[in-house]
């Protein structure tokens, strides 16, 4: 992990150790003698994906001068009725699996910001992401908290270091960013922006990564309306309580009437 990494401990929590067992973990040693041929599959062309709602078109912003918080502001906008679920700090060798298996019973789509280091080191949980059909997002490449006071250049290799890895593996070039903690400069503006990606925030914050109790994050995601962009964590430490969380609130809020989307 970058030392900008391990550093951020505060708005989004510590991060997934990267020492614990997972489904990326390198493979026990064949046994000497003859190795079968390998299947070389070849690399997919990176492509921007389209959102959920409009599945032959990519979205725009009118004039995204600020981080976009609601789902009006995207071009097409989403049909009435709906919110989005987005999710921070992965792809978690843990918890990532356990929320994407949520998602699927729930039988719902949601919006990845990854961070590219996690990436490197759990790509198959990252392709996983995608292949179900989620939007990969950019989160950077370490997740500094203290992005918005880079220089131009740090800023710069942050974002395009984790905008290649992303679409390096997943084939998906990221149409979307959020700056760790919410922490927005010109200079990441101005970089997303030449890397066609929109700029987002939220509106519905339940501090998941705080870990303030099941209870405080499922009423506080109950309060979600209608073009409310949600933020969760699967990465950056135990998410079990948000995993707790969105096993019920998911299906309440679609009781109300109310449409998950994909960004």
């Amino acid at each position: 992990m970058g030392a900008a990494g391990l550093a951020a401990l505060s708005a989004d929590g510590v991060r997934q150790s990267a020492k614990a067992p997972h489904a990326d973990a390198p493979r026990t040693p064949s046994p000497p003698g003859p190795r079968p041929r390998a299947i070389i599959h070849p690399k997919p062309t990176p492509s921007p994906r389209a959102p959920s709602w409009s599945p032959n078109q990519h979205v725009t912003a009118v004039k995204p001068k600020t981080p976009i918080r609601d789902l009006s502001e995207l071009v097409p906008a989403p049909p009435p009725k709906t919110i989005a679920l987005t999710i921070d700090d992965g792809p978690s060798p843990l918890y990532t699996p356990k929320v994407l298996d949520i998602l699927a019973e729930n039988e719902i789509h949601a919006t990845f910001f990854i961070i590219g280091e996690q990436v490197k080191e759990f790509p198959k949980t990252t392709r996983r992401i995608a292949d179900a059909g989620h939007q990969v997002c950019n989160h950077t490449m370490t997740h500094p908290l203290s992005l918005g006071h880079l220089s131009t250049k740090q800023v710069r290799k942050e974002i395009v270091e984790a905008h290649d890895r992303i679409a390096q593996v997943t084939g998906i070039v990221p149409t979307f960013f959020r700056a760790p903690g919410g922490n927005w400069s010109k200079a990441t503006m101005d970089t997303i922006a030449e890397h066609g990606m929109l700029p987002i925030d939220w509106a519905v914050d339940p501090r998941d990564w705080s870990r303030p109790g099941v209870g405080h994050i499922r009423r506080t995601l109950l309060t979600a309306k209608a073009g409310n962009i949600l933020l969760c964590h699967d990465g950056g430490g135990d998410r079990s309580q948000t995993m707790a969380s969105l096993k019920t609130v998911i299906p309440k809020l679609k009781k109300r009437g109310l449409t998950f989307v994909a960004l």
